[in-house]
């Protein structure tokens, strides 16, 4: 082989390296991508607990991002009266964390890293089949995520933005935090 024909060889793999690398810096960071998602999606605004001040709004409490609703923070509870006394369909708390109406008490669930509390244990197919399914934990036989998650919301989102959610999710600070599991429609709440 000539010299300038190694020379256009050579030249030849740079470029296509250097196109290469310049095409991964076009692809969104999946974890910056499911930030976004998870910002405009409104997971915050059940998932993590609020910072309550007298005269101030809620402000997210960013040392518990997405931790769900507080273990021993009260929830409300709902009877099949309270439309016609409270005048509301459904109930919740000022945190938001935590809603209650016909279907019982539902709870923003921890979607941090926490293996014990959190979604630490599951794996991306895991939650990308319970926002597909409606199913906790993506199991077929499991109890339905609850109302006012919209799950269906996401069962027709792209592979790749649920995906990107779960990067992001797997991304933030682990908080040990043991959400109340539901309670069935007129229960009473555990007695302290």
């Amino acid at each position: 082989m000539t010299t300038r024909a190694r020379t256009v060889v050579v030249v030849s793999f740079l470029f296509s390296i250097i196109s290469a690398l310049g095409g991964c810096e076009k692809k969104p960071d999946a974890v910056k991508r499911g930030e976004y998602l998870a910002r405009i999606g409104g997971c915050h605004d059940c998932h993590t607990p609020k910072i309550l001040a007298a005269g101030a709004a809620p402000a997210l409490d960013t040392s518990r991002l997405l931790s769900g609703h507080p273990e021993n923070v009260p929830y409300p509870t709902w009877m099949s009266q309270d439309p016609n006394e409270a005048n509301a369909l459904v109930l919740t708390t000022p945190m938001l964390t935590a809603w209650a109406g016909p279907w019982g008490v539902s709870f923003a669930v921890n979607l941090t890293p926490d293996k014990a509390t959190g979604l630490g244990e599951w794996s991306e197919e895991t939650f990308i089949r319970a926002l597909r399914t409606g199913k906790h934990q993506g199991q077929a036989n499991g109890r339905d995520i609850l109302p006012p998650m919209p799950w269906s919301d996401y069962k027709d989102a792209t592979e790749e933005d649920l995906k990107a959610i779960w990067a992001y999710l797997r991304s933030i600070p682990a908080v040990t935090n043991r959400v109340p599991s539901p309670l069935s429609p007129g229960s009473q709440p555990p007695k302290s």
